[in-house]
């Protein structure tokens, strides 16, 4: 077997691989034979069919599996000699298309090698961490936004017309064909205006009523209404209005903190605290690590493969057009063109990423399978009814499973990187906090 390097420019690589009949040959006779013991033919005992007669019966088979694994292995013996890693997969492709057995095998292989990454003095990167206390005013601020998801509501004066987000208190009979059905009828239902828990066309007729005045309300059921007998069908329901009420925010007390599961208010202020607490320190988090990637940034530098650059550059490209077109959900578009600030930003990420990856590996960083279990079961959260089927999904599919665990590894090399630097905390007012986090988000 011979390996000639034909290309040899930055990154890039090319090498002839040469592998002789020869070679083939020995490779299907010591196939042949591992499978002689196994293979049974009429006329022969099991083990004892001869040599020459399974390589006329299996031999062009086995020589196609002998083939690539002879070019596989070749592949693998020159990055473990050359310490080559490809940056993508390698082009390999046979040149003597007019191959037949007893031929040797020639074959192309190209590809973009990822390049030595320098070695970072970690400890001299200084970074700034913001720290933000919970103090009253922002837990008063938290519970008075808690009073107004737990509103109440509170009659509004006689006369008055129900508003969208009133609450209405009727008693209502749904009649199809002047018929009265099942589950059509309540007395004292407390109805909101615009919550849209009743068929469509349902409330907005209710919009304007006052309190004893009596409405009939006509609707259609949608055709793929649940109850078959009545999808598609008018109905009018006859409603007699008791009460208009409108919201009103509770009202921060004991009562309302065991709405939210705390024993008192006092509990419930705590629970809030560490809350907030756990949301700066998220933010301030974010905010360091968009500092640690500047700083890391200005550190190094180094040759970049041109094809995960373009890669880069194009997807971002694609992000943000579709950023731009909202309306455009598929792909089904013109083709986007990278400019130069896609492949300025791309170049960015790459160098990054390789960065990043190389100091995981010589830390040793690793993604646990607890810690992407819980990251398939987030993620599985977003499809209620169907979690099973998303998770057994991301265990048959590698792409999927590198996509998730990527950036859980890219976390943990960044704390890794945290604990190395130098780290000042600073406290600052939520204020602050905020408009830096802002400012990542203007970038």
């Amino acid at each position: 077997m011979q390996v000639k390097e034909t290309l040899n420019e930055g990154l890039k690589r090319g090498y002839t691989i040469n592998i002789t009949a020869a070679e083939l040959d020995v490779k299907v006779d010591e196939k042949l034979k591992e499978a002689q013991s196994e293979v049974e033919m009429k006329g022969f005992r099991k083990g004892k069919v001869p040599m020459a007669l399974l390589k006329k019966q299996f031999g062009p088979k086995v020589l196609g599996e002998a083939m690539q694994e002879a070019v596989d292995g070749a592949m693998n013996d020159h990055f473990e000699s050359t310490g080559d890693r490809p940056a993508m997969q390698p082009d390999v492709k046979m040149t003597n298309d007019d191959w037949k057995e007893g031929d040797d095998v020639e074959v192309e292989m190209s590809y973009e090698k990822l390049p030595a990454i320098p070695d970072v003095d970690l400890s001299k990167i200084s970074l700034e961490k913001m720290v933000v206390k919970a103090d009253e005013a922002s837990i008063d601020e938290a519970l008075a936004s808690l009073a107004e998801t737990a509103q109440d509501f509170k009659a509004r004066k006689k006369g008055s017309k129900a508003k969208d987000g009133d609450q209405i208190v009727l008693d209502f009979v749904g009649k199809v064909d002047g018929e009265a059905f099942e589950g059509g009828a309540a007395e004292d239902y407390p109805l909101v205006l615009g919550s849209n828990s009743f068929i469509p066309g349902f409330e907005e007729q209710l919009v304007g009523v006052k309190a004893e005045e009596e409405k009939d309300v006509t609707v259609n059921f949608p055709d793929e209404y649940q109850a078959e007998h009545l999808a598609g069908k008018e109905a009018v329901f006859s409603c007699t209005i008791k009460e208009v009420k409108e919201p009103v925010a509770a009202e921060i007390n004991d009562e309302m903190a065991k709405k939210f599961g705390a024993e008192d208010l006092a509990a419930l202020k705590v629970q809030i605290g560490e809350r907030l607490e756990a949301e700066y320190v998220g933010a301030s988090r974010a905010v360091m690590k968009r500092g640690l990637l500047d700083a890391l940034d200005g550190l190094v530098d180094f040759d970049l493969p041109p094809s995960l650059l373009d890669a880069e550059a194009g997807q971002i490209a694609h992000q943000l057009w579709h950023e731009d077109n909202p309306e455009v959900e598929g792909h089904d578009h013109p083709e986007i063109e990278t400019t130069d600030e896609h492949k300025k930003l791309a170049a960015r990420r790459v160098r990054l990423g390789l960065l990043l990856a190389e100091l995981g590996q010589k830390a040793e960083v690793e993604v646990t399978d607890a810690e992407m279990t819980q990251a398939i079961m987030n993620q599985a959260r977003q499809y209620p009814g169907q979690e099973r089927q998303f998770f057994e999904f991301v265990q048959q599919n590698q792409q999927m499973q590198q996509q998730m665990r990527a950036p859980i590894f890219e976390d943990k090399v960044v704390d890794y990187v945290f604990e190395q630097a130098t780290v000042a905390e600073k406290e600052v007012s939520k204020d602050d906090l905020q408009k830096a986090v802002e400012a990542l988000e203007e970038e």
